[in-house]
């Protein structure tokens, strides 16, 4: 037994994965945002778990799918990445819908598609994705994310059919949850014993090939999924009025923006770089691309057009907007986290004075450049030549 699971490294994902492992599992790969926190596993068997463990660290926000082409020979694969958060759709900002979308429903539709070959198929392999019950049911202050799960939902059961009618036994269980003790959705610490039942439940279901378990469905969400088929407009009135009254309500958005500006004239590798490394410490980058280099005392070669046309095509960038005097003027438009700027400006006048406006506001993360090509040498060749 070899699986692959996506976003174990925290949760019900983690608490899968240390179950497989005390199953027999000869290797488990994770795909997680976060680095995994191996204190919270029982000590009895850490340092074996760890030994087992191949980790790879990767935002689902991300459109690079290459990432997941280094593996192979897993048998099962099990999905639990994602997140919402209790909110208004009016409170919800445009990164936020764009990341809501992307990591509970597009990412994983494309990591189905990556590794369908594997599920439509006779040999044994096994899938299941964690939706959530507001997949089912109406649910107000999280309408993106439960549209998201709705069409997640849709598209299990789609699948399912056209594995059936294609003659192939395997399937993909769809776990439709509600509010998790033991997890760190209300803001607890995760509890591995506490999600350990639940996990081996998902388990020998997933084997089973089952197509869908609801949590607590007897003893909870059988009588409310009948509620919300008698009534689905009283059922969203009451739900509405049950989270006002709950105090649940976030104002505090939970995708990372980050930010930063360049002329990128000449784009060459040192930029794409940039645009990496950047893109890997937040969920939603946005670009300013400055009109011309006048503010580094340089010539331009290409046309602005151009050059913003070029950075809009990256896949590692969510958003080029027009640029600011200043980056630090940026964030009363964008509330951005973090500022990231090249490593040559630390210490200078003026990062120091952003340092001191971004105070309690952004982290300024300064990356080192790529050594090898510049713009710097490619405008020394062109005057040359």
């Amino acid at each position: 037994m070899i699986p692959l699971i996506i976003g174990g490294s925290t949760g019900i994902g983690l608490s899968i994965a240390t179950r497989l492992f005390e199953r027999g599992a000869k290797k488990i790969y994770i795909i997680g945002k976060d680095e995994i926190n191996y204190k919270i596993i029982d000590e009895r068997i850490r340092n074996e778990f760890y030994s087992k463990v191949v980790f790879v660290k990767h935002n689902l926000a991300s459109l690079d799918l290459s990432i997941f082409d280094q593996f192979s020979d897993f048998d099962s694969l099990i999905i639990t990445a994602g997140f919402g958060r209790v909110a208004l759709f009016e409170d919800l900002t445009e990164s936020e819908v764009k990341n809501l979308l992307e990591v509970n429903m597009v990412s994983i539709v494309r990591i189905i598609k990556h590794f369908y070959s594997k599920i439509a198929n006779n040999k044994d392999f096994y899938t299941s994705i964690m939706v959530s019950i507001c997949g089912q049911i109406v649910s107000p202050f999280f309408s993106v994310y439960g549209s998201a799960k709705g069409g997640l939902r849709f598209f299990i059961e789609n699948i399912n059919c056209e594995l059936e009618n294609g003659g192939f036994k395997n399937r993909i269980l769809d776990v439709s949850p509600g509010s998790i003790d033991g997890t760190s959705f209300k803001g607890n610490e995760t509890n591995l014993v506490k999600l350990s039942s639940l996990a081996d439940e998902i388990i020998d279901k997933m084997f089973a090939r089952e197509l869908l378990f609801i949590p607590d469905y007897d003893s909870i969400y059988k009588n409310v999924i009948k509620r919300y088929e008698m009534n689905k407009r009283q059922f969203g009135h009451e739900s509405y009025d049950y989270k006002i009254s709950s105090k649940r309500i976030s104002k505090n958005p939970q995708v990372v923006v980050g930010y930063l500006s360049g002329t990128f004239d000449l784009f060459h590798i040192g930029h794409l770089n940039l645009l990496r490394r950047a893109k890997e410490q937040c969920d939603y980058l946005i670009v300013s691309v400055h009109n011309s280099g006048a503010w580094k005392g340089k010539e331009t070669f290409i046309p602005y057009n151009e050059r913003r046309a070029i950075v809009e095509s990256i896949k590692y960038v969510d958003e080029v907007v027009d640029d600011y005097v200043e980056d630090c003027d940026a964030w009363d438009a964008y509330h951005f986290q973090k500022l990231f700027v090249g490593s040559d400006y630390k210490g200078s006048e003026r990062f120091n004075r952003y340092e001191e406006v971004l105070k309690n506001k952004a982290e300024i993360v300064y990356f080192e450049y790529t050594k090898g090509t510049s713009s710097t040498q490619l405008r020394e060749a062109i005057r040359k030549k």
